[in-house]
């Protein structure tokens, strides 16, 4: 009797693997000679122009405002609700995107930065805001 050979149902991976061994040593050595492309930016007839810091009003526990321009220097100022709301206009005029945040004391009474809100509304300020302090 004669025995029939059965099929052989696996695939010999090994010339494979030596393959790709090759391949993977053949990029190793030509991916650093390689040189990145050049990008050629196109011009703009004005550059833009930078962040500027906000303004900073502050409301005091007994509802005295202070001023803090960080653009101009960190020095605080003492202010009333008129001169508060000329000083914002002439930041505004010289930086029209200058954001104005008030740091209301937490002892103060809510309605007191409300006021300060509103005051800053009604002068026509685009971008005002509160400041807190996070969490820790």
């Amino acid at each position: 009797m004669a025995r029939r050979r059965r099929a052989m149902a696996e695939i010999n991976v090994v010339p494979y693997i030596d393959v790709m061994l090759v391949l993977l040593i053949i990029f190793m050595v030509a991916a650093p000679l390689i040189n990145p492309g050049q990008i050629d930016l196109p011009q703009v007839g004005s550059k833009l122009d930078p962040a500027v810091a906000p303004m900073e009003v502050r409301v005091r526990a007994n509802g005295d405002l202070a001023v803090v321009d960080r653009s101009k220097s960190a020095d605080e100022m003492r202010v009333n609700r008129v001169r508060l709301l000329e000083i914002v206009r002439a930041a505004q005029q010289a930086h029209p995107n200058q954001a104005v945040v008030i740091a209301g004391d937490k002892a103060v009474r809510y309605e007191e930065v409300l006021k300060v809100m509103d005051l800053l509304q009604q002068g026509q300020v685009k971008r005002v805001g509160l400041l807190a302090r996070p969490a820790q």
